[in-house]
């Protein structure tokens, strides 16, 4: 089982960009779909974007296609989400997390182990 750790968050004015890092333990990082969510304060967690284990496929919500990317290093055991032309409406925290039958789906119950979470806040 991997743990995971984001860092990348911060304060950041619109249009701007931010890259978030996912930093897993473990020897099996590779066999894991990772995927980013987001939970803004009131509102439900949200599936971001997710990425398969050797990289080569991703989905996203369309909200944030053309805008963010994710990616990874398994070399490194860290997965990115790369966002750029950020808009206020993207503030909220963002938890990456690891699904190891990598279904790749956008259900949060499909992914086993989460992050703690990093701030993103994007101001207008």
């Amino acid at each position: 089982q991997v743990q995971l750790v984001e860092s990348g968050g911060g304060l950041v004015q619109a249009g701007g960009s931010l890259r978030l890092s996912c930093l897993a333990s473990g020897r099996t990082f590779s066999t894991y779909a990772m995927g980013w969510f987001r939970q803004a304060p009131g509102q439900e967690r949200e599936f971001v974007a997710v990425i398969n284990g050797s990289g080569g496929r991703t989905r996203y919500v369309d909200s944030v296609k053309g805008r963010f990317t994710i990616s990874r290093d398994n070399a490194k055991n860290t997965v990115y989400l790369q966002m750029n032309s950020l808009k206020a409406e993207d503030t909220a925290v963002y938890y990456c997390a690891a699904d190891r039958s990598q279904l790749m789906t956008g259900f949060s119950r499909n992914y086993g182990t989460w992050g703690q979470g990093t701030q993103v806040t994007v101001s207008s």
